[in-house]
């Protein structure tokens, strides 16, 4: 019989935020997976480490190259399936740690699809996605009633997403703040940033001009329109 992948997203940075369910999944599979060359590296493995005991558990470094590069992207998913393919031949189940969801803006979900087309079981373990953790930080809804929801990756050009309705939530932001706050210059929208949701190092910003353009990877702006702003739900 062969094993299942579990596809599990750990939340965005409190280990006390990932599910009943995560929890469980990553304690009974036989294997952990992470997308990295290392565990002790991996932001992912971090925190479940503080929720579950997987010191002794078997790990799966999948390398995923920080890259536009289809094809160099392709070939790292192509080999990160093959490894866990490897292991659920023989029965195990395998637990793929995911920072956030593993359903949004995941990597984990190229080489998900891979195993799924290669006739595996596969199944997701929802998280608390990162962009609901920072609002709740900020002590802030993100929206109300009819108000709009866009979630947005800020890696690449987002200059026409400014312009919907509603709320603007720009993903792993880090290495377009710059584009980002010029873009944002002059707005009457009400504009925050959160750093490292959850972590130690975590940061947060609630001007448009007191965004810190050198901050990380892990950096979520969330944009609320003006005219909706103060819209009583």
């Amino acid at each position: 019989m062969k094993g299942i992948l579990y596809g599990v997203g750990v939340g965005p940075g409190e280990p006390e935020l990932l599910t009943l369910k995560a929890v469980r999944i990553i304690k009974e599979c036989a294997y952990i997976a992470v997308p990295a060359d290392d565990k002790n590296t991996c932001l992912a493995y971090q925190i479940a480490s503080q929720a579950a005991d997987i010191s002794e558990k078997p790990c799966i470094t999948i390398h995923m190259p920080m890259t536009k590069d289809k094809a160099v992207l392709e070939q790292a998913h192509t080999d990160g399936a093959e490894k866990i393919a490897d292991i659920l031949d023989k029965g195990y189940d395998v637990a793929f740690l995911v920072l956030g969801d593993a359903a949004i803006y995941a990597t984990y979900g190229y080489v998900h699809e891979k195993i799924k087309a290669l006739g595996y079981e596969t199944q997701i373990v929802s998280a608390v996605p990162s962009f609901c953790a920072a609002a709740a930080r900020l002590n802030t809804t993100l929206v109300q009633q009819e108000q709009e929801l866009h979630i947005i990756p800020a890696a690449y050009p987002c200059e026409e997403a400014l312009k919907l309705s509603g709320t603007k939530v720009f993903m792993k932001a880090g290495s377009r703040l710059a584009q980002l706050k010029e873009a944002l210059c002059g707005t009457k929208d009400t504009v925050y940033m959160v750093e490292n949701c959850g972590l130690e190092n975590e940061r947060i910003f609630e001007t448009t001009d007191g965004l810190d353009e050198t901050a990380g990877y892990y950096s979520i702006v969330i944009v609320k329109s003006a005219e909706r702003e103060d819209y009583a739900g």
